[in-house]
């Protein structure tokens, strides 16, 4: 494998149970937070995004330049402010992604966080979780192209001297507003001709095409490309792969062969599409506890107003429902139960939503109507 592309250590965020509250990972956000968290200072006061990144239990701004890029190896928080005009206020979204190599003190870290920025904001913002390469459609709506590279942001390209500069191979494909980019291994095995690939050598940088790429993906390499000579003052070539020669300097700079990934750990449960099971989180007993309650059709009858909901529906993933009168122990419970469940179902990969009694969330009005 290519130098600075070795595989890195795979955390298993998916093992965690998300017994946050109360655990070490609470104590440390609680440490590192102090009285206040400065980061927060001005979210969600005006329409806009705004991303944070995940730093050793501190929450930290991500530069607005890299909004749409993520790493792999680390988790971010995204708050998505709108204007509504049928309330005349601001409307929240809230989302905490987390890469496939993000450990789980990252991950326990965001989602801690992410109820801490909710709590700011007066309990206004829908909560959501994305999980790399499963995000939802709405998150995607905030970005023109979401960009996956390997490693954790330390390792990136920014502020390095030229002979520093690490090789990377990078893979768009999709269409329309849906192209996703992601870091490859720098081998010829990476390559087909449905998809478009930019080998960036730092000063050197080759947009490859392949001959069954689509206009979409040629023009997000094409701008790609465009801003990352403007940066770096790098030149540049596109290539057509039915006119490119074997011994063309672009080949030159893969390996032949890659070493195979062992997937073992990302095997999920298959979908089910029209599968409905709706759970209560209650503390009445004096004990919080999860119980289920009926498969098949829910209806609005069924949430309780004193208590917190979790109601699976098939590929839509979980929504965490909160009643007005739920307990503050049911509340910061939802997303533990949610993340606990999918673990047990091995589906980690699906959306979870946090919808409060009284909110209007799109999706949730989805679930409950399929």
């Amino acid at each position: 494998m290519f130098p600075g592309l070795r595989k890195p250590k795979k955390y298993n965020w998916k093992d965690s149970n998300m017994a946050l509250f109360g655990s070490d990972t609470e104590k440390e956000v609680k440490k590192s937070a102090a009285q206040t968290e400065k980061a927060w200072d001005g979210a969600g006061q005006e329409p806009g995004i705004q991303i944070w990144r995940i730093v050793k239990f501190k929450v930290t701004h991500w530069p607005k330049e890299q909004y749409g890029e993520f790493y792999n190896g680390d988790s971010y928080i995204v708050l998505k402010t709108t204007d509504d005009p049928g309330s005349g206020e601001l409307a929240l979204h809230v989302h905490f992604w987390i890469g496939k190599n993000s450990s789980q003190d990252e991950y326990g870290t965001a989602a801690y966080k992410t109820v801490e920025l909710d709590t700011l904001l007066d309990d206004r913002a829908i909560q959501h979780r994305e999980v790399q390469g499963h995000e939802s459609s709405l998150f995607k709506s905030y970005f023109d192209t979401i960009t996956i590279l390997e490693g954790g942001a330390d390792t990136g390209f920014r502020h390095v001297k030229p002979e520093e500069y690490k090789p990377r191979l990078l893979h768009f494909s999709g269409a329309r507003r849906n192209i996703e980019v992601v870091e490859i291994p720098l081998s010829r095995n990476s390559i087909n001709s449905g998809d478009v690939y930019i080998l960036d050598l730092g000063r050197d940088i080759y947009q490859w095409n392949g001959k069954d790429s689509s206009k979409d993906e040629r023009f997000q390499a094409m701008s790609f490309l465009s801003n990352l000579k403007i940066e770096r003052k790098a030149t540049s070539e596109v290539l057509e792969e039915e006119m490119l020669y074997p011994e063309h300097k672009f080949y030159a700079s893969l390996t032949e062969e890659v070493e195979p990934e062992d997937d073992s750990d990302d095997e999920e449960g298959e979908d089910s599409g029209d599968e409905k099971r709706l759970f209560q989180v209650s503390d009445s007993s004096g004990k919080i506890a999860m119980k289920q309650l009926k498969t098949g059709d829910v209806s609005w009858d069924d949430f309780q107003d004193q208590d917190v909901f979790l109601y699976h529906h098939g590929s839509l993933g979980v929504f965490v429902w909160v009643g007005k009168g739920a307990s503050t122990t049911e509340k910061k419970n939802g997303m533990p139960y949610a993340h606990n469940f999918l673990q047990k179902q091995k589906k980690c990969y699906l959306p979870i939503t946090v919808v409060r009694q009284g909110q209007d969330s799109a999706d949730f009005q989805l679930a409950m109507t399929a």
